[in-house]
């Protein structure tokens, strides 16, 4: 059950990161002034590399733990947006706007990071022998 509250959350993450991301790399900055205020103090090309790294991010979340290729790259991809997190709060506070979406966010982005750090329950660490395999 807690796994599926998991891949909810990354669901729901890998949504919105996706979504906003691309609005970043595909809209110019001028539309996008109208709802980010901050969008017009910052460079193009700053935009650009946020909204890049906001949809690499939302598919670190969900691809390969899905996969199961390379799993490790989901908790360090929700780290990650956890520091994008942090400069949006920095960002908004600094035009007097609310902090709590960027703070929900980046919350829950450190709750699938610490969750799926964690070996799933009844898993032995790779290094030991099952009773199996030492007969």
């Amino acid at each position: 059950m807690l796994n599926v509250a998991l891949w909810v959350v990354q669901g729901l993450l890998a949504g919105v990161f996706l979504l906003t991301g691309t609005a970043k790399l595909v809209l110019p900055r001028e539309v996008l002034e109208k709802r980010m205020h901050w969008a017009a103090a910052w460079p193009r090309w700053r935009i650009k590399l946020l909204g890049l790294a906001e949809v690499a991010g939302a598919v670190g979340l969900v691809v390969p733990a899905a996969t199961g290729v390379a799993p490790v790259l989901t908790p360090i991809a929700a780290l990650c947006l956890a520091v994008l997190m942090v400069g949006a709060v920095r960002t908004h506070r600094s035009f007097g706007e609310s902090v709590v979406p960027a703070l929900v966010i980046g919350a829950l982005c450190l709750v699938v990071a610490a969750a799926r750090l964690q070996p799933p329950a009844g898993a032995s660490p790779r290094h030991e022998l099952s009773q199996e395999d030492k007969r």
